[in-house]
């Protein structure tokens, strides 16, 4: 009977990792990936933001060049709209300076109230969606937060070259 207990919690912890979670309105809460945005109800506004936006190739050039030994990790709600907008955006400038994302980006979605189940969200001080906090050497450098005050990209760059 054991075996079968720990059987049974066993496939229910390997099923349960790495899923997103959704709330009863559909929203993504927990750690995400781009797929996760490529299929239901995120789809449209992801797939139509990501193609409508068309980034400075000056300073995605720039970006580059600063962008090696960075890590970001991001906090998003799929129920805002400033995240509908500069998530899709962030995306196509990153895979335009071939930056690695599967390796060095991470996403969490956060419900209305900036937090997660698993309370991943500490310790980040989460006010406004998007935030991205910009990493070197597992030290923050800086924060894009909600919208760009130039452009994403001039705003990211700011931050890479402080």
């Amino acid at each position: 009977m054991k075996k079968i207990l720990l059987l049974i919690c066993m496939c229910s912890i390997f099923t349960t990792y790495g899923q997103v979670k959704e709330d009863i309105n559909g929203n993504l809460i927990g750690p995400l990936q781009k797929n996760d945005f490529l299929k239901g109800k995120h789809k449209s506004w992801f797939t139509q933001n990501y193609n409508d936006y068309t980034p400075n190739e000056k300073i995605l050039k720039k970006i580059k060049k600063k962008i090696k030994n960075i890590t970001v990790k991001s906090f998003i709600g799929t129920w805002c709209h400033d995240s509908e907008r500069e998530l899709p955006r962030f995306y196509k400038i990153m895979e335009s300076i071939e930056f690695d994302v599967t390796k060095n980006f991470q996403m969490i979605g956060i419900t209305r109230g900036k937090k997660t189940p698993d309370n991943l969200q500490e310790g980040y001080n989460i006010k406004q969606t998007p935030t991205f906090i910009f990493y070197k050497d597992n030290k923050e450098i800086g924060r894009y937060i909600e919208h760009s005050k130039k452009s994403i990209e001039k705003d990211i760059l700011k931050i890479l070259t402080k």
